[in-house]
């Protein structure tokens, strides 16, 4: 498999995870996370609505599904094998 995204930082994935919470009410830019917001929106993964909030694209969506639900299905295996154990 090979991998064609840009490397979200921790902190970017984070904020990505957020706006995914948010839902269609979306984050304000105001923010302590502002720099991450602006860089998923020049990535394409949000966009800033004219409100001024910060709300998830389709493909952030696809990225969220990609990189932080699988992440925490994952978790969740490991968490439940421990349990178990």
């Amino acid at each position: 498999m090979e991998w064609n995204e840009p490397y979200l930082e921790s902190c970017c994935r984070s904020a990505l995870h957020r706006l995914k919470l948010a839902g269609p009410a979306g984050r304000p830019l105001a923010l302590r996370d502002a720099p991450c917001l602006k860089r998923l929106c020049a990535e394409g993964l949000a966009s800033v609505a004219q409100d001024g909030r910060v709300r998830m694209s389709a493909q952030g969506a696809a990225r969220h599904d990609v990189e932080i639900a699988q992440m925490r299905r994952r978790r969740g295996v490991q968490n439940r094998r421990r349990r178990a154990g």
